[in-house]
């Protein structure tokens, strides 16, 4: 991308950009998904022709969905959400059917360190960073996603519980 003329982002790695005739053009490469954005039409589809002759390349048209986030286009204008991710985690831990509960957390609900029985780290881990991943998206989720965190090295029952009331 550098000898393309973009520059990478020091923020995010996999960000390229390039900025030309008052025009920008954004690269984001995730594995082996990549997605080119920008309001510079031409440059995109010479961008397209470049990556197409160095790489096998298939261009899957608009922006649809991305990291488990879905991306929606109106004349109102663009909507991003995490249903399907949402949906899927539901149906990994078998909460596909619950109830929703009013709230992520209960009011003034402390949570302590090291009181009961243990559970599984790497569940744990993994489903409070599917949480984290989720809260970008679903900010009423943040504060509660940001308690059980706490806990990622020594989840207690407890803890696991305040998960799947996130959930």
């Amino acid at each position: 991308m550098i000898s393309f003329g973009y520059c990478q982002s020091n923020a995010d790695h996999t960000l390229f950009m390039r900025n030309c005739r008052g025009k920008i053009i954004l690269l984001i490469v995730y594995a082996d998904d990549i997605v080119v954005t920008g309001d510079d039409k031409e440059e995109m589809a010479l961008l397209k022709e470049r990556l197409a002759q160095k790489f096998e390349i298939k261009d899957l048209g608009m922006l649809k969905y991305f990291l488990g986030i879905e991306v929606a286009r109106s004349d109102k204008g663009i909507f991003i959400s995490q249903r399907k991710y949402i949906l899927d985690l539901l149906e990994e831990t078998g909460m596909l059917g619950c109830k929703p509960a009013e709230s992520p957390i209960k009011a003034n609900h402390k949570l302590q360190a090291g009181v009961e029985k243990s559970v599984d780290l790497g569940r744990y881990q993994k489903l409070v960073g599917k949480l984290i991943y989720l809260s970008h998206t679903r900010s009423d989720i943040a504060y509660a996603v940001g308690l059980v965190s706490q806990y990622m090295y020594d989840p207690r029952e407890s803890h696991l519980e305040v998960v799947f009331c996130i959930l």
